[in-house]
C-alpha cells in the first residue's frame, strides 16, 4: 500500500523558468532522501502551472508523519534557504490511485 499526494501549483507570474530550475535541482534529491517517491512532474507553461505527485509507503497517517519529518528537516530548510516565493496558489491533496 502507498499513499499519493497530488501537488498543483499556480506560479507567480514570471517565475516559471526559475521555479522549474530550482525544483529540478532540489526535489529529485531531497524528497527521495526523505522517503518519498516522485510519481511524476509536469509543467504547463501556458497556464503558468506545475503539477506533480509524491508517494510514500503506508496509509495517510504514515504519509502525514513522513511529511512532518520532511518539513522539519535540515535538507528541506537548505533547499528553501533564500528562495523567493514562486508559488501563488497551492492545491495539495491525497488522491486515490485508480490505475493500481
Amino acid at each position: 500500500m502507498k499513499t499519493i499526494q497530488l501537488r498543483r501549483y499556480t506560479l507567480v507570474e514570471g517565475e516559471y523558468d526559475a521555479f522549474l530550475a530550482w525544483w529540478s535541482e532540489w526535489m529529485p534529491r531531497v524528497r527521495p532522501e526523505a522517503g518519498f517517491t516522485i510519481e511524476f512532474a509536469y509543467g504547463l507553461r501556458e497556464a503558468n502551472q506545475f503539477v506533480w505527485a509524491v508517494s510514500a509507503p503506508g496509509d495517510a497517517e504514515a504519509f502525514a508523519e513522513l511529511e512532518a519529518a520532511y518539513v522539519a528537516s535540515d535538507a528541506r530548510a537548505e533547499a528553501f534557504d533564500g528562495v523567493p516565493q514562486r508559488i501563488a496558489i497551492y492545491d495539495i491533496a491525497l488522491v486515490d490511485d485508480l490505475a493500481a
